[in-house]
């Protein structure tokens, strides 16, 4: 059984300027104990895909479940199964951070359960604020303490929506440690970031959306095996060949050209000097996530591409 199913799922919104289609028939399982990556632009569909899942938006077709629970038929079941961080820093303020995780507890019927909110204390770096009233965190405090309700019921499966964004260097390390050991130790994790680089060393399976619909899903060392190996990056300020302005992506004045061989790089380089583009800081490296993410959100893709079925080849449909 898996840990979580969203079969044939879509969503679309009423407007009076015409129907919104937020999700379109979109199917796959994560199962239990994985580390599961959904990404995708903004307005791609992510959290509407996790409101449903959380019960906060329903479905317009479709089916999803938690450890077997219907979300809609069985959701008092399906919602005790989660712990969801949401990408919004919501709390009361009329409580300290310990009494928050309290009735947090409360909620789900989890009754003395000082040792384990003690343990997310500790773990999430909130020790020295259990006694300090919500109003008085800083925006990062107030994310760790979020993140601390979503565990407080040990809840088999941990959703983070965006879970680090705006936070500091500290919380990132301090919260993908202590997530990292609750996956080992048999939770699973669903994980949308824009921080690709969490998304790649954390993940073990990750699905991209784009325009509601999932267009690659498969393991990230396949993901990244589908794309060009290298990459070279250098830094200039003189006019690149049209040859290689059509290939290249600027990040400031550093670009970045990506290469499948020893050979397109030597040709590469022998333009850039027939040209008498001046290059800096030459450095050839491999392709990461960021760069299978723009090259299969720039693709004409259809519905499904990159899905994993053992028995046929894997490959992008165009």
């Amino acid at each position: 059984m898996p840990a979580v199913s969203f079969q044939h799922v879509s969503k679309t919104y009423r407007s009076s300027r015409g129907d919104v289609h937020a999700l379109t028939d979109v199917s796959f399982d994560i199962q239990q104990g994985e580390f599961f990556g959904l990404l995708g632009p903004n307005g791609a569909g992510k959290t509407t895909l996790i409101s449903i899942l959380a019960g906060l938006a329903r479905a317009s077709a479709g089916r999803v479940e938690v450890h077997g629970h219907d979300v809609v038929a069985d959701y008092a079941a399906a919602r005790r199964q989660l712990g969801i961080v949401p990408q919004e820093l919501v709390f009361d303020p009329f409580f300290t951070v310990r009494e928050a995780l309290r009735l947090q507890s409360g909620y789900f019927g989890v009754r003395r359960n000082d040792d384990w909110i003690d343990e997310l204390l500790v773990n999430l770096g909130l020790a020295d604020k259990a006694n300090a009233n919500m109003r008085q965190l800083s925006g990062g405090m107030k994310r760790r303490v979020l993140v601390a309700q979503a565990l407080v019921h040990r809840p088999p499966v941990i959703v983070l929506d965006e879970p680090t964004a705006g936070v500091d260097v500290e919380l990132r390390q301090t919260l993908w440690q202590f997530i990292a050991r609750l996956n080992r130790e048999g939770h699973t994790v669903l994980l949308t970031t824009h921080y690709l680089e969490e998304a790649e060393a954390l993940c073990h399976r990750i699905a991209m959306l784009k325009s509601g619909r999932v267009v690659a899903l498969d393991k990230t060392s396949a993901l990244l095996a589908g794309t060009a190996s290298t990459m070279l990056s250098f830094k200039t300020e003189g006019e690149l060949p049209p040859t290689l302005a059509d290939r290249a992506r600027w990040v400031g004045r550093i670009v970045q050209i990506k290469a499948h061989d020893a050979r397109e790089v030597e040709d590469i380089l022998r333009q850039l000097r027939i040209c008498g583009c001046p290059v800096e800081d030459l450095e050839i490296g491999r392709a990461d996530l960021e760069d299978v993410f723009l090259e299969i959100m720039q693709a004409d893709t259809s519905p499904a591409a990159f899905y994993d079925v053992p028995s046929a080849p894997r490959e992008r449909v165009r």
